[in-house]
């Protein structure tokens, strides 16, 4: 969303590697090195994001690496701008695309060069992003999906070289077994619905998930997906009904897992064209869990008429190809999302970017139904737990 607004603003973004926390590195930190791993974006991405080409004959500025910016733009250059001298008007602003505008007239009526955004301190506001956890946790960028959607930042967004090697490294995993029926598709990805599982620890996100009385997350709020959340009456008012509620969707049990994955088969193939045979045989399910649990949940998609079956734990990846699961969720015919996003820091030079991630459900889904919405997949083949 910054690129966009940069974008529209005729300015170029300047973007940042990623920072994941130090233990999700695959490789062990030297407690003796204080240095903090990093992960040039173009690892993740490509497009103009990730400083990829516009458009042919588009004339707006292409993304640079940080790297470059004190080339480019000294700080003896920049005019800073703090988040808390343009946020308090907008606020409580309901309007995603009013707030968008808002910055946008902003930036596009600067007659300096070169601006530094930087976030208010903490005290004075919690999330601090231009466009912070507000905009993207109560529904606020709603309004703003079909212009985000068509955007040439979003069109144009791609897949990794690595994380694309990966896939296709992986993809023999994903062919079904057994005959297929005749008219279906030979593609396994058509005959797949990929399920998101988030186990273990995350059950204590799940009680702070309670605790704050959240909602879904970003995308995942768009009023024309089937499925939506439904509040129960509150932490403050029954605790235990409270609890209850949000564990049955954020840590759901087996019977729900499969109850869920039928209806979702159910409602995909009655919403298929006339003449069009829709047959999914594969359940992919993306997993942080290794334990007897998911064990028992495969051998019931199984005795469920599932033939065939696989888990994240099967995919053969090296050092740089960790965590692709998003691809294929991307790809398969149904994807069932879930699960509460995992805590992260990153500094951008656009803003601060400070996540508070126990505070609302999955950003990883909501990037998920992004990709698969940009790639027109019907809403009735994206639900959630």
């Amino acid at each position: 969303m910054n690129t966009y607004l940069a974008y529209k603003s005729n300015r170029t973004y300047i973007f940042q590697d990623y920072i994941w926390r130090i233990e999700y590195y695959p490789w062990q930190h030297h407690p003796k090195r204080p240095w903090q791993p990093r992960t040039p974006l173009n690892a993740l991405i490509t497009g103009p994001a990730a400083g990829g080409a516009w458009d042919l004959n588009d004339p707006a500025p292409r993304s640079i690496s940080d790297r470059f910016l004190d080339q480019v733009c000294p700080p003896s250059e920049r005019r800073i701008i703090n988040t808390r001298d343009v946020k308090p008007a907008i606020y409580w602003e309901p309007s995603g695309k009013k707030i968008f505008n808002y910055w946008q007239k902003l930036l596009s009526e600067a007659p300096e060069r070169c601006i530094e955004i930087q976030p208010a301190r903490i005290d004075e506001d919690n999330f601090s992003q231009t466009f912070d956890l507000w905009f993207w946790g109560y529904g606020k960028a709603n309004d703003f999906w079909e212009e985000f959607r068509d955007s040439a930042v979003s069109r144009l967004w791609r897949t990794s070289p690595i994380v694309q090697s990966a896939v296709d490294k992986n993809e023999y995993l994903m062919r079904g077994r057994g005959k297929t029926p005749k008219g279906a598709s030979s593609d396994p990805y058509d005959r797949m619905l990929a399920v998101h599982i988030r186990r273990g620890d995350y059950q204590e996100a799940c009680n702070d998930l309670a605790k704050h009385n959240s909602t879904f997350y970003s995308w995942n709020l768009l009023s024309f997906l089937p499925d939506h959340f439904v509040h129960p009456v509150g932490w403050d008012i029954d605790r235990e009904e409270t609890l209850k509620t949000y564990l049955t969707h954020c840590y759901p049990t087996e019977a729900f897992i499969l109850d869920k994955v039928r209806g979702s088969r159910e409602a995909y193939y009655k919403a298929a064209k006339p003449g069009e045979v829709r047959f999914l045989d594969t359940v992919y399910i993306l997993t942080n869990d290794r334990t007897e649990w998911i064990r028992r949940l495969i051998q019931a998609l199984r005795d469920d008429g599932w033939n065939h079956i696989v888990t994240t734990e099967q995919l053969e990846l090296d050092s740089h190809e960790k965590d692709v699961s998003m691809a294929f969720a991307r790809k398969a015919a149904v994807f069932i999302g879930n699960g509460v996003c995992s805590c992260l820091f990153l500094t951008y030079y656009f803003v601060l970017i400070l996540i508070f991630c126990l505070l609302q459900w999955s950003s990883f889904t909501s990037n998920i139904v992004h990709r698969r919405l940009n790639d027109r997949k019907q809403p009735i083949s994206i639900r959630f737990f």
